[in-house]
């Protein structure tokens, strides 16, 4: 997956490890920075090589909750109502500029992405399996936007910054889209069956009670501080969890160590902190609290942390 994604995408290895934590443990990751940094093409690039069902949604201001789940309409023919699946129904969303919608539509967002369900005129309709919401938003911008709130950043497993490429990246990304896009040329490497093994298979991954109780510690820690309004959230514990055992496999492990959980603090843990005065609108400043608990946090002894 990495290295065809490599194919179109420059750099951002990091983000693409994000990414595939993100799936293969069927969270939702929210891609926010300034127009231009490629968030559209990675999430693209990332649909692209999976042969799974992929939409995407333009977010705009006059976006309805039932233009993404769906309408009943009435069909002449069967003289009966008959439902129209909106875009929800996929493996892969989309949701581009997703701060662009209203509060009432990026609501109709929270079910789904926690519970893999749509509730439509009183019917329940289970959405396929694997479900994952890639969102993109900008920062800067902030006229036509609503931001979103708590309870909707909650959901999202990871936060990621996409950042500006570097010299080396910029001159090999001019020089790959000069005559031709690479987009158009990828193709789908894994499929639901590779998705849904790696998925069965991560939460065997062991961690040692050790271990569980420093990612507690870091998570507690975001609740007691004075700049800090509201903290880390039982789910977002759940969350660090999951992305530091997957994590784990990643850089060739099979146990949990405390470099899993210190690696997915920040991407997991910062937009889940709601700051308080004027931390609240300093730039940078979660994951200035977020470092500050990792270094006041004691890391166990490594001895026996191999034993689940």
């Amino acid at each position: 997956m990495k290295t065809n994604i490599g194919k179109v995408i420059v750099g951002k290895e990091d983000v693409i490890d994000l990414l595939l934590i993100g799936l293969i443990t069927s969270g939702h990751v929210l891609l926010e920075d300034v127009p231009g940094t490629g968030k559209t093409m990675l999430a693209k690039s990332f649909a692209k090589s999976l042969s799974l069902d992929f939409k995407r949604i333009q977010f705009t201001p006059d976006l309805l909750p039932s233009d993404l789940s769906g309408i009943h309409f009435y069909d002449q023919k069967r003289n009966d109502f008959v439902f129209r699946a909106g875009p929800l129904f996929t493996n892969l969303l989309l949701a581009d500029e997703i701060n662009r919608a209203t509060p009432r539509t990026q609501s109709s967002l929270l079910e789904c992405m926690e519970e893999r369900q749509v509730s439509i005129d009183g019917e329940t309709k289970t959405l396929d399996r694997p479900f994952m919401v890639i969102a993109t938003q900008n920062p800067v911008e902030h006229q036509g936007t609503f931001p979103l709130p708590e309870a909707q950043l909650d959901r999202f497993l990871f936060k990621v910054r996409m950042g500006y490429p570097s010299q080396d990246e910029g001159m090999a990304l001019l020089k790959r889209f000069k005559s031709e896009d690479p987009l158009a040329r990828l193709e789908a490497i894994a499929g639901s069956a590779e998705i849904e093994a790696a998925q069965r298979a991560y939460a065997t991954v062991p961690i040692h009670d050790d271990v569980l109780r420093y990612l507690l510690q870091l998570v507690e820690r975001t609740r007691g501080r004075e700049d800090v309004a509201i903290g880390v959230s039982p789910r977002g514990s759940q969350a660090l969890l999951r992305a530091a055992q997957v994590h784990a496999v990643l850089k060739g492990r099979d146990f949990v160590a405390p470099d899993d959980v210190k690696a997915m603090a920040k991407p997991v843990m910062c937009h889940r902190l709601s700051l308080r005065g004027m931390a609240r609108g300093a730039q940078g400043e979660a994951e200035r609290i977020i470092d500050d608990i990792i270094k006041g946090t004691e890391v166990p002894a490594e001895a026996g942390l191999t034993v689940g």
